[in-house]
C-alpha cells in the first residue's frame, strides 16, 4: 500500500504553520501538482499495517499535523525560494524485501530527497540502495548504524541507548529492588535493547535472574512466557522493546498472575488501554521512555519542539488519546532538523543537507542541545545523542520525572554496554 501527504513545511522560528495536506490511500488517484510551486519529494518507508504498524503510521499521523502547522510560512525557505514539500509514504509492512522495493520507488520514480525509516528488520532492504544513489536516510534505531552507512543517521531516537536513563533513575529511588527478568521478540529491536538492559542493570547492581527470554514474533499466547518470567519472583519485570502487540498481553497476564513488583519497559504505546484491561493501581510507577505531549516538562526551553503541549491536544482531537504512540512526534521532530539544514545549506539536495545536519558536531535534538555521536559503538558519528526522559505512569497518566544524559551514562559505563552488545552480537562488526 502507498500512501501520499501533500503539505508544505517550516522550521522553528521559520516554522508557524503547513499547507492543508491530502491524504491518498491509492496509487492509483492522481497526484495533486502544485501547478509551479517549488517542490520537495520527502519518502515516509515505514510499517503502516502488520504488528509493527504501531511504530509508523502514528508517525505519519502526527506529520499530517505538524505539516498542517507550517503552511501558513508557505514552504521552507531554500536558497530565497520557498519550497512546498510532498510526503510520499510507502508501506514497508517491517519486511526487507518491501522495504527494498519501496525506496527503489521513491527514489527512482518519485524523485525524493530525503527518506524517513523506522529502522531495522526492513533497513538490510535499503542500505545498498541507498549508499549507492548517496540517499540521505533517517532511522529510529541507531544500532542500525556500522562505518559504511555514511548517508543513514538517527537524529531524533537512540534506541536502545536511552534505555540506561530508567534504569539508573529506578535504581536510585528504589535501592531495596535487586533482581530482574528481562523478555522481548528475538529480532533486530529486542537484542540490542536486552544488551543495553543488562549493562545497565549491572551497572546499578541489580542481579538478572537467568539468562533474558526471547520469544518468538509469532507469539500469540504470553500466558507460559509470564509464567516463566515470574517463576523466581522478581523485583522487577523488563518488557524491553517489545512491540505495542505484544505489551499490552504481557501487561495483562503479570497483572492475573498477580504480581505486585515493579515494572519498566521501553516503551508502553497506547497506555490508557493497558490502564482499562488491568488498573491505576497495577500500573502505578510504571517506568518507561515516551512522554505524552501535554506534559508541562515538555515546555522547557531546552526542547526543540514546537508547541508541544497544542501538538498532543490536536493529535487527540483527530485520532484520539488512545492512538498516541511512542512515533507520534518523532518523524515531524526529524523534518524539523531537516528542513533547518535545508535551509542552511541552501539546497534540498542530501548531501549538502547530511553536511549541513552535521556540521560543528553537534545539532538541535528535540530534548535539548546534543551531539553527534556513536563511533566507538556503531562505528560512525551518526546519531545525535544528549539527553532523553525518564517517564513513569502516575495515577494513569505518563508524567516525565526527569531529563538525564546518555552520554553521562556512557562516560561511566561504556565498557559494560560494549560487553553485552558484543555477547549478543549486537557489535557494529559482528552484525556486518
Amino acid at each position: 500500500m502507498e500512501i501520499q501527504i501533500v503539505t508544505r513545511l517550516d522550521r522553528r522560528t521559520f516554522l508557524t504553520g503547513v499547507a492543508g495536506a491530502a491524504l491518498i490511500v491509492n496509487a492509483a488517484i492522481p497526484r495533486v501538482s502544485f501547478a509551479q510551486e517549488k517542490v520537495v519529494k520527502i519518502g515516509f518507508l515505514a510499517p503502516l499495517t502488520g504488528a509493527v504498524a504501531a511504530w509508523g503510521k502514528p508517525g505519519l499521523d502526527g506529520l499530517q499535523i505538524w505539516a498542517d502547522w507550517v503552511n501558513e510560512a508557505g514552504g521552507v525557505d531554500v536558497g530565497g525560494e520557498k519550497h512546498k514539500v510532498e510526503f510520499v509514504a510507502y508501506d514497508d509492512e517491517y519486511d526487507a524485501g518491501k522495504a527494498r522495493t519501496g525506496a527503489s520507488q521513491l527514489i527512482q520514480e518519485d524523485g525524493v530527497k530525503f527518506i524517513m525509516m523506522l529502522g531495522g528488520d526492513p533497513w538490510p532492504g535499503v542500505e545498498a540502495i541507498a549508499q549507492r544513489e548517496g540517499m540521505l536516510v533517517s532511522t529510529l534505531l541507531p544500532s542500525d548504524l556500522t562505518p559504511e552507512t555514511t548517508t543513514l543517521v538517527a537524529p531524533c531516537e537512540v534506541h536502545p541507548i536511552y534505555n540506561v536513563t530508567g534504569v539508573e533513575w529506578l535504581a536510585e529511588k528504589r535501592p531495596e529492588l535487586k533482581t530482574a527478568v528481562i523478555c522481548a521478540q528475538d529480532d533486530a529491536l529486542g537484542k540490542p535493547s536486552v544488551a543495553t538492559y543488562l549493562a545497565a542493570f549491572e551497572a546499578a547492581g541489580i542481579e538478572v535472574q537467568g539468562d533474558p527470554l526471547f520469544f518468538d514474533p509469532a507469539t500469540t499466547d504470553f500466558a507460559p512466557v509470564m509464567t516463566q518470567l515470574l517463576s523466581g519472583n522478581p523485583d522487577i519485570l523488563c518488557l524491553d522493546t517489545c512491540y505495542a502487540d505484544y505489551v499490552q498481553p504481557l501487561c495483562e497476564q503479570a497483572f492475573q498472575q498477580g504480581y505486585k513488583g515493579q515494572i519498566i519497559s521501553c516503551t508502553l504505546d497506547f497506555y490508557g488501554r493497558i490502564v482499562e484491561r488491568t488498573s491505576k493501581e497495577f500500573m502505578e510507577g510504571v517506568i518507561f521512555q515516551f512522554p505524552d505531549f501535554d506534559d508541562p516538562a515538555l515546555n522547557d526551553p531546552k526542547v526543540n519542539f514546537q508547541r508541544p503541549n497544542e501538538f498532543y491536544a490536536e493529535y487527540v482531537k483527530r485520532y484520539g488519546a488512545t492512538e498516541w504512540s511512542a512515533v507520534s512526534w518523532e518523524y515531524a521532530s526529524i523534518m524539523d532538523l531537516w528542513a533547518e539544514a535545508a535551509q542552511r545549506a541552501g539546497s534540498v539536495e542530501p548531501e549538502a543537507v547530511l553536511a549541513a545536519m552535521k556540521e560543528g558536531g553537534t545539532g538541535e535534538h528535540i530534548f535539548g542541545d546534543a551531539k553527534w555521536w556513536g563511533k566507538e559503538l556503531f562505528g560512525i558519528d551518526n546519531a545525535l545523542v544528549g539527553d532523553w526522559p525518564v517517564v513513569v505512569i502516575r495515577d494513569g497518566k505518563a508524567r516525565i520525572e526527569e531529563f538525564r544524559s546518555i552520554p553521562a551514562w556512557w562516560d561511566k559505563h561504556s565498557a559494560l554496554l560494549i560487553k553485552h552488545m558484543t555477547a549478543l552480537d549486537q557489535m557494529w562488526d559482528q552484525r556486518t
